[in-house]
């Protein structure tokens, strides 16, 4: 899908018309701290369109500021998923590599005297920061000298003082009425190993600091972020300004769009570590899960969620979305890749009773009948058969019923007429197998025409079908009521967001790999899950057909 203009592009073009930027450089910068989900998809997406539409780049910069939270599998796999979405970045950096850099930053503020070591408790600085409370309070430490501000900080990043004892704060101005310009802290210590840096720092810098310099640093001329950070602009600019990084040809801006939110799905990273942690779903894999390895498991594919993200349009607006507008673009995406084999979910025995015992006819069948270069297959015909149980009723009820009852004629896809004509019971009442013939003369292909079927239903052969478990799914979340909307999260938890049924599929199918799509006939589409084994294949739903039948 093409992209079309949005708010950022424009500036982009003006920017490049009025030669204040001579390339585009934007950054994808996430915090290795959780798996990226569908809403960082909206970042990703635009940073690496934008640029490209003017022949830029985009830089992949782990935001690895925080070691408390930090591992080297979130790294994986942020990689894996950008890889997925088909994107490559210009350099893959790691704000950690900037930590002598900004340390000498830090310095120069202090030497400027636009920064202090405070003693104050975070929730000291919280509460004197206050902006419900009027004009904020400046903290008794505010004005210690350039000299001692400077031992201090060179004592904290000695590893002298204890977590939450010292932390260096900006001066700015504490009547601001924005919160993030009351002397915001830009450096406090945390005595933790770093993933990529060891023990060589205590002291971290926050991310309202680290993040601007960062951008300098690379060049960064469009700094894109979602739009609760447009409060955080002026720092942004803030520290630009004061930290001697502006040159002719390097002065970022920050810009913000709007969040992209689905309506009944959880992305908040905090929230989805809370359903993994209390065993709700079975990792950030889960098929019910809105994170991209999530997405992808349960056989969403990476051009559709990009067509779906830049089908939504780009503003500085929040917008909510209904989770199903994107099964529209996973349709649209593999109705003509995806090969369409029969699948029989709820299997009902059929015997053709006039049909040779252990003979298997051997039938041909298009892979996908709307794209012949997919090729074709051979299809097994036997005595015995599964078709669907919603298939068969006994009783045909009107005209509208276009598949198979007692002693009416069907079409078994790609194969012949088939008629029933005896029912088998269990014990409990319930029919258990169809006793059928079938007519020879009706071979799919052979031209006959002289009666019509009511309707044509599809099969598989039951001595060579391969036993399956199809895994459907539904939304984690129940839809928001009056009735539910203050619970907690976990309190909406969908109990039938999946269920776990048994049947079969055609046996060629045994030679499947993870990951593959179909298109099952009828019933909608599908991925071959990783727990697949040589005696059960598991089969993920993607998505429903457009339209389903009600029996």
């Amino acid at each position: 899908m093409e992209e079309t203009s949005n708010f950022i592009k424009t500036i982009m073009k003006d920017d490049l018309e009025s030669g204040r930027v001579k390339e585009i450089i934007t950054r994808f910068p996430p915090e290795p701290n959780a798996y990226l989900h569908i809403g960082h998809a909206r970042a990703i997406i635009t940073d690496f369109e934008t640029a490209k539409s003017f022949g830029g780049k985009t830089n992949l910069r782990f935001d690895d500021t925080n070691p408390s939270k930090e591992k080297a599998e979130f790294v994986d796999a942020i990689l894996n998923d950008i890889a997925w979405l088909g994107y490559t970045p210009a350099k893959v950096l790691y704000g950690s590599d900037y930590f002598d850099l900004q340390y000498e930053k830090a310095i120069l503020l202090i030497k400027k005297g636009l920064a202090y070591v405070d003693d104050l408790s975070q929730e000291e600085i919280a509460r004197d920061r206050d902006t419900n409370q009027g004009d904020g309070k400046e903290s008794p430490y505010r004005n210690r000298s350039v000299e001692e501000n400077l031992r201090l900080f060179e004592e904290m990043r000695q590893g002298k003082y204890a977590d939450g004892e010292k932390t260096l704060r900006a001066k700015i101005d504490m009547k601001s009425p924005n919160v993030n310009m009351r002397d915001p802290v830009i450096y406090r210590i945390n005595h933790m190993e770093h993933h990529r840096q060891g023990n060589k720092w205590c002291i971290y810098p926050m991310y309202d600091f680290a993040h601007p310099l960062q951008d300098a640093f690379e060049g960064i001329t469009h700094s894109l972020c979602s739009i609760e950070y447009d409060n955080h602009r002026p720092l942004y600019d803030w520290v630009i300004d004061n930290c001697d990084v502006i040159t002719e040809t390097t002065h970022p801006h920050q810009y913000e769009f709007g969040r992209l939110n689905i309506a009944n799905t959880v992305l908040s990273k905090r929230y989805l570590r809370a359903l993994v942690d209390s065993k709700k779903v079975t990792g950030y894999d889960d098929c019910r899960m809105p994170t991209l390895v999530g997405l992808r498991r349960k056989g969403v594919t990476a051009d559709a969620i990009k067509n779906f993200i830049i089908s939504t349009g780009l503003s500085r607006i929040n917008s909510t979305i209904d989770p199903s507008t994107l099964d529209n673009f996973i349709r649209d995406d593999l109705k003509l890749k995806a090969s369409r084999p029969s699948a029989i979910l709820r299997p009902l025995k059929v015997t053709i009773t006039n049909y040779p015992e252990g003979e298997i006819e051997w039938l041909d069948a298009p892979n996908n009948m709307e794209n012949e270069e997919l090729g074709s297959r051979k299809v097994a015909f036997g005595k015995h058969l599964y078709i669907d149980q919603n298939d068969f009723i006994l009783e045909k009820p009107n005209k509208k019923w276009k598949r198979l009852a007692k002693d009416v004629e069907v079409r078994l896809m790609f194969a012949y007429f088939i008629k029933c004509n005896d029912v088998v019971y269990d014990e409990n009442g319930n029919i258990v197998e169809l006793l059928c013939t079938y007519d020879k003369t009706t071979k799919s292909g052979s031209g006959f025409d002289e009666r019509k079927p009511n309707g044509t239903i599809n099969y598989v052969e039951a001595t060579t079908a391969v036993p399956a478990e199809f895994r459907l799914f539904e939304n984690l979340l129940v839809p928001e009521t009056e009735e539910n909307k203050d619970m907690d999260f976990m309190e909406r938890l969908n109990p039938n967001s999946i269920q776990v049924i048994n049947g079969f599929v055609e046996s060629w199918l045994k030679d499947t790999k993870v990951g593959e799509h179909y298109q099952f006939l009828r019933e909608g589409y599908y991925c071959t899950d990783k727990d697949s084994t040589d005696s059960k294949l598991v089969f993920n739903r993607t998505c429903d057909l457009k339209s389903g039948f009600s029996k």
